[in-house]
């Protein structure tokens, strides 16, 4: 996302502390995290529930600290990005995988057993990768849980990714109040993230075309 944008949303969503109060804040930004995912709301309006959102919690807590505690409302985002993607998967394990299971089309069956064969492989790096991209964090959980990915994996992967997204640009938020070079690192690494989740998916595709 360009800066001016990401910047543009950040100032925007700031603009909700005054009407809302610090309780109500704390549980918009929470229940908007988690319905990004959960609730596929992320499909929709991607950046309001993303990383503008977090990135302003952060710097909401840094103007408000004395209403706001950046711990809270840092370990607060990690929680509910966590949630919101096991909501996902269960979703996607439980009724999407069924669902499609009783459909006749050969080329369902060939996107399934694709599917498995790439989460078998890349799905640890997939679902970690994708918390940082706005539309793959939407539906990676969802079509891995179709894929029948190992479920401890996608545990683990989903803490990592939830933390180092949800409560890591939270984090950087509050900081780039005060040391405004963090802003720029918090989109730099956003970006290395988005660079290797590319490499990542040219390789898978490589081996599926050396395969066939």
């Amino acid at each position: 996302m360009p800066v001016h944008i990401h910047t543009a949303l950040s100032d925007q969503i700031v603009g909700w502390f005054p009407s809302l109060g610090a309780t109500l804040f704390y549980l918009v930004v929470w229940g908007l995290v988690f319905a990004g995912t959960g609730l596929l709301i992320g499909a929709f309006i991607p950046f309001i529930t993303g990383d503008s959102l977090v990135f302003a919690a952060g710097l909401i807590a840094a103007s408000h600290s004395s209403e706001v505690n950046i711990v809270v409302m840092a370990t607060g985002v990690g929680i509910a990005a966590w949630l919101g993607d096991q909501v996902g998967f269960t979703l996607g394990r439980h009724y999407g995988r069924p669902y499609l299971d009783k459909r006749k089309g050969k080329w369902i069956k060939t996107g399934i057993e694709k599917s498995e064969a790439l989460f078998n492989a890349w799905g640890w790096w997939a679902v970690v990768i994708a918390r940082f991209m706005p539309w793959a964090r939407v539906f990676v959980p969802v079509v891995a849980g179709i894929a029948k990915m190992n479920y401890y994996k996608f545990f683990s992967a989903n803490l990592v990714g939830a933390l180092a997204w949800g409560t890591g640009l939270t984090l950087a938020g509050y900081y780039s109040a005060s040391i405004p070079a963090v802003k720029n690192a918090s989109y730099l690494i956003a970006g290395t993230f988005i660079t290797a989740s590319l490499i990542a998916g040219a390789r898978i595709w490589l081996l599926n075309r050396r395969t066939r």
